[in-house]
C-alpha cells in the first residue's frame, strides 16, 4: 500500500481517522504551539483567531500549565474519587466557585461540555426529587441552541437536522424561540422579539405544564447555534422572573461563554439581576491542555441531594487528579495575567475594527457577540440578509482564503443556512492591541479575496 491508497496518509501509515466528508481534503500536520499562533510541519504560521472551537483561551505553550501538568503527573495522574479526594480537584474548586460568585458554591468537574451538560440535566432531576417534584422532568431549551454531541444533549439541542438523523434514539424535549437580534421574523424589532420569545418560553410552561417543567437551559452568550448572540439585557431578567414564579431551574450553558471570555468570569455577571441556578464550564477552564469540563451549583442544591444519598452520576475521569490540576493552573494564569480585564478591552477594539471591514464588504452582514466571544454573519444580499446557496460553499471557501493567509477561524452553517452562517472571532484571552489589528485586517483580506471569487 502507499499513499495514494484510501486509507493511508502521506507517511505511509494508516489513517486511522473519522473525516466529516468523504474526500475530505487532509489537513496539514500540527507541529507546535505558541502563544496565539499554531506551526505546521512544513514551518507554516497560522494565527489561531478562534482558539480552535473557542477552547485554547490562554493561548498554546504556557510553561506554567505546563509545569503544573508535570508535577502533577510526577505525583500521580489518576486516583478514582471512589477512593480518594484529591488535592487539586479541591484546589480547582475553590477558585471557580470563588470567582462564580454566590449561589454557585460546588462544583462537579467532568470531561468536557457535553459531560457538564449531562451531568446538569441529572443534578437538577435529583434535586427536584429531594424537594418532593417528582413530576418535573421536562427541560426546555431554545431552538436553534448546541448544548453538546451525547444523546441527552441532543436532547435539549434545537437543531432539526441532527433531530432528524438522531431524534428517533433520543427523547427530543420542548423548545421556544431563541431571540435573535439580526435574523427577525417579519414585523418584528428585537425588542419586540425578545419579549416574543419570553413570552413563549412563559407559554410553554404553561402549556406543558408548570409540574412537570424541571428547567431551563440557554446560553447566554450564543455557542455553535448562534453564532456569538447577545440578547437584550431585559429579556435575560424576563426569563428569571418566569423561571422563578414556575419553579423552574435555569442553566447557562457557559461552555463557551464561561471562564473570562466575554470580560467576566462568566458570562451569567453581565446579568445580575438574572444569575442562574446552575452553570456548566468547559472549553476556558483546561483551555485546550486537558479535556475538562465542570457543573457549578449552590450549596443547598448538592447538599440536598448529598442528604438523599448522593449524586447517582459520574464518570471514571471525573474530578481526576491531573486535569484539575492542569485546570487550576489555567485559572490562575487568567487571573495573573489579568486576561479577563484584557478580554473586555480587545473586544471592543475587535469590534471596532471589524466594524471598519464591514464598511468595505458587501458580504459582512452582522458583528455581535461580548468581549472575546465575537462573530460576523455571511450573506449575500446585505439589505435582506440573503445568505449564499449551499452549492457556492461560501463560508467553507472564506475558511480556505483565510487558512491561505494564516488565520484560523470557526464557522458554522446551522440548520444547513435555515439560520445564516457566520465566522466565530474569538482568539486567546492573551491577544494584543497589535494582533488584534493584524486579525482584522487578515479578515478584510480575505472577504475581499472572496468577494472577488463570487463578483
Amino acid at each position: 500500500m502507499n499513499a495514494s491508497t484510501p486509507g493511508y496518509a502521506a507517511h505511509g501509515g494508516p489513517v486511522q481517522l473519522f473525516y466529516l466528508k468523504d474526500g475530505a481534503p487532509r489537513r496539514p500536520v500540527v507541529e507546535r504551539g505558541e502563544g496565539i499562533y499554531l506551526f505546521d510541519t512544513e514551518g507554516r504560521r497560522y494565527i489561531d483567531a478562534s482558539s480552535g472551537p473557542i477552547a485554547a483561551n490562554i493561548g498554546h505553550g504556557n510553561a506554567r500549565v505546563i509545569d503544573a501538568s508535570d508535577r502533577q503527573m510526577r505525583k500521580v495522574a489518576y486516583a478514582s474519587r471512589a477512593f480518594f479526594e484529591n488535592e487539586s480537584n479541591s484546589q480547582l474548586a475553590d477558585i471557580v466557585t470563588e470567582l462564580a460568585g454566590p449561589g454557585l458554591e460546588r462544583a462537579f468537574f467532568v470531561s468536557g461540555g457535553s459531560e457538564a451538560t449531562e451531568s446538569a440535566m441529572k443534578l437538577v432531576r435529583q434535586y427536584a426529587l429531594t424537594q418532593g417534584q417528582g413530576s418535573r422532568w421536562k427541560v426546555l431549551s431554545r431552538s436553534p441552541s448546541y448544548h453538546g454531541g451525547t444523546l441527552g444533549a441532543l436532547a435539549i439541542s434545537g437543531d432539526p437536522v441532527s433531530e432528524a438523523t438522531f431524534g428517533p434514539m433520543a427523547r427530543i424535549m420542548p423548545k421556544v424561540p431563541t431571540p435573535f437580534t439580526y435574523r427577525l421574523p417579519e414585523g418584528h424589532s428585537p425588542q419586540s422579539y425578545a419579549e416574543h420569545c419570553a413570552a413563549e418560553l412563559e407559554a410553554t410552561i404553561l402549556r406543558e405544564g408548570p409540574d412537570t417543567v424541571l428547567a431551563f437551559f440557554l446560553e447566554p452568550v450564543g455557542g455553535l447555534a448562534t453564532g456569538a448572540l447577545v440578547a437584550l439585557d431585559a429579556y435575560y431578567r424576563r426569563v428569571r422572573e418566569i423561571c422563578t414564579r414556575h419553579g423552574v431551574l435555569l442553566v447557562f450553558d457557559e461552555v463557551m461563554s464561561g471562564a473570562g471570555r466575554t470580560g467576566k468570569f462568566l458570562s451569567a455577571h453581565h446579568w445580575p439581576d438574572a444569575m442562574p441556578d446552575v452553570v456548566t464550564l468547559a472549553k476556558g477552564i483546561g483551555a485546550g491542555y486537558t479535556p475538562l469540563g465542570a457543573v457549578l451549583a449552590s450549596r443547598e442544591m448538592v447538599d440536598a441531594v448529598s442528604r438523599a444519598g448522593g449524586f447517582m452520576h459520574g464518570y471514571t475521569y471525573a474530578s481526576n487528579p491531573l486535569s484539575c490540576a492542569v485546570g487550576h493552573a489555567v485559572v490562575q494564569e487568567t487571573v495573573a495575567q489579568g486576561l479577563i480585564p484584557n478580554a473586555e478591552a480587545m473586544g471592543a477594539r475587535l469590534r471596532e475594527r471589524l466594524i471598519d471591514v464591514q464598511k468595505n464588504s458587501r458580504v459582512l452582514g452582522d458583528i455581535r457577540g461580548k468581549g472575546l466571544l465575537m462573530a460576523i454573519e455571511i450573506v449575500a444580499d446585505r439589505d435582506t440578509k440573503a445568505i449564499f446557496p449551499a452549492e457556492t460553499r461560501a463560508i467553507d471557501r472564506i475558511v480556505e482564503l483565510a487558512m491561505a493567509r494564516g488565520l484560523l477561524l470557526y464557522s458554522r452553517r446551522t440548520a444547513k443556512g435555515q439560520f445564516g452562517e457566520w465566522l466565530m472571532i474569538a482568539p486567546p484571552l492573551i491577544v494584543t492591541a497589535d494582533q488584534i489589528d493584524t486579525i482584522a485586517g487578515l479578515i478584510g483580506e480575505t472577504l475581499s479575496a472572496f468577494e472577488e471569487q463570487v463578483r
